[in-house]
Formats: C-alpha cells, structure tokens, sequence
C-alpha cells in the first residue's frame, strides 16, 4: 500500500503528465493500484523503433520519492527482455543513486534516452537495426493480441503481463490504443495468429504514431536530436566519418598509383 507521501506525489505526477506528456510518451497509474504505472513510448525518427508501439510498467515502491521504482518494457524491442527489470541507474537495483527530485516524466525520458543508445546492461539484449525495425513493425500486433495468443488465451495470473494473456491486460490499460491496433491490423490484412502480413508486405509499418501531442513539434524534435546525440555519444571521428575516411585512402591511393606510373615512364 502506498504511504500518503507516495500517493499524494503519484498524485500530483498523474496530473503533470496527463496535462504536459513528455514527446513520444505517454503513462498513467492503474485504477487499482496507484503504485502500477502504465506507460507507452512511440519510438522516435532516426532510429530503429520508429513507429513501434512499446508498452511497460513502473511498480513503485510504497516510500516513493525516496526509492525508485521497478522498471520494465513488455513489448519485444530487440533492446530489451521482455518483462525483465532493467537495471538502470533510475530503478530499483540502484536505490541509492536515485534523485527524489526525479519524477516519472524524468524517468520515462531516462528510459528512452537509454533505449535509444548502445549500452548494455542487466535486462538489455543485442539486436540489429533491422531486426529491431522488424519488431517495430509488429509491436501494436503484439500488444492487442498478446503475441498471438488471443486466440486460444492462457488468462494471466496477478502480475504476469506477458504474451499468453491474450492482450487481456494491454486491453484493460489502454482500451483506446488497444482499439486502435485492432483498425491498425485488419486494415493492414496482418494475421492474428503470427503477425505477419497476408499479403506479403512485412516492412517497418508506416501506420501514425501514437501519444505525440500535436502541438509539441519543437519538443519533439528537441527530443529526437538528444535521442541522436546519446545514440552517437562515445563513437570516435573516424566511426561517425566512415565515407569521408574511405574517400581519402581512395583518392591517396590512385594519387601514388599515378607517381609510381609517372616514374616508369621516365624511366
């Protein structure tokens, strides 16, 4: 149970962000328990999960601000174990780094700045940028049907949010989104039972982001160039110029094939 410190800053959170989302985020408590936080993020441009659709919970802790939440994503990402707890330097296998100035919004946009990056840690996994477009590509079909197995549903005991739900607990928290995909996969012609495409067609979905509000374009885009800044952060000049590089030991290269052919002649 929370503690009334907890709830009246979970509270008053609930309203910042629901008045003022975050760019490509968007999250909300459960009605049943003001400490289970249900959050969604619409990857950004320029990277891998444009367009995904990734759904995940913050469980915080009864003496929330003063410890930080459990952090999780469920949707497969090719960046994360699905339902695993993330160790990050903003969840609960680090308490003692945590800022209780820090509040979800900071949280879910630490979350994200680190998705977007190329750091490893407990709970991240390795994955190509393709196979990752390609799981972007599947992500509302796998929310609504809960990895395909709505159609023979294993109902999920308390806690468990993983693919035999059938998409029962993804329906319950985002009834709106959850409505949405439905559209999204029959207007696609996507099979229900293994998400792929029956025409043929399993390319990175095109379909319109979700929980970006219209009027923060600056905000956004201010987010995507920060998203690209920690993406790049750490890489050396030559792995950030590789054309230019390549260029230069071409042109070196023909420029001494030419002195070396120019002395044969006059020779």
């Amino acid at each position: 149970m929370a503690s009334k410190a907890a709830n009246t800053r979970l509270t008053r959170e609930y309203k910042t962000i629901s008045e003022n989302p975050p760019p490509y985020i968007t999250a909300h408590p459960s009605e049943s328990n003001i400490l289970e936080w249900h959050y969604v993020i619409t990857g950004p441009e320029d990277t891998p999960y444009h367009g995904g659709q990734y759904w995940g919970t913050l469980i915080f802790p009864p003496n929330y601000p003063f410890a930080p939440p459990a952090i999780r994503m469920h949707t497969p990402s090719g960046r994360f174990q699905p339902s695993t707890r993330l160790c990050l330097s903003i969840s609960d296998f680090h308490p003692k780094s945590f800022n209780p100035a820090w509040e979800v919004s900071t949280i879910l946009i630490g979350l994200l700045s680190f998705m977007t990056s190329d750091e490893m840690t407990t709970g991240s996994v390795s994955a190509t940028a393709a196979e990752r477009r390609y799981l972007a590509s599947r992500s509302r079909w796998w929310n609504s049907t809960g990895g395909g197995s709505h159609i023979k549903a294993n109902p999920a005991q308390k806690g468990n949010v993983k693919a035999g739900d059938g998409g029962a607990k993804f329906r319950a928290e985002w009834p709106d989104l959850d409505t949405e995909n439905w559209e999204w996969i029959k207007k696609n012609n996507v099979d229900q039972a293994t998400g792929n495409r029956l025409d043929g067609e399993n390319g990175p979905s095109c379909g319109p982001q979700l929980g970006i509000a219209a009027t923060s374009g600056h905000q956004a885009q201010a987010v995507v160039d920060a998203v690209v800044q920690q993406r790049d952060a750490g890489r050396g000049w030559i792995s950030q110029n590789k054309l230019l590089v390549a260029g230069a030991v071409i042109f070196v290269y023909v420029l001494i094939a030419r002195l070396v052919a120019g002395e044969g002649t006059m020779a």
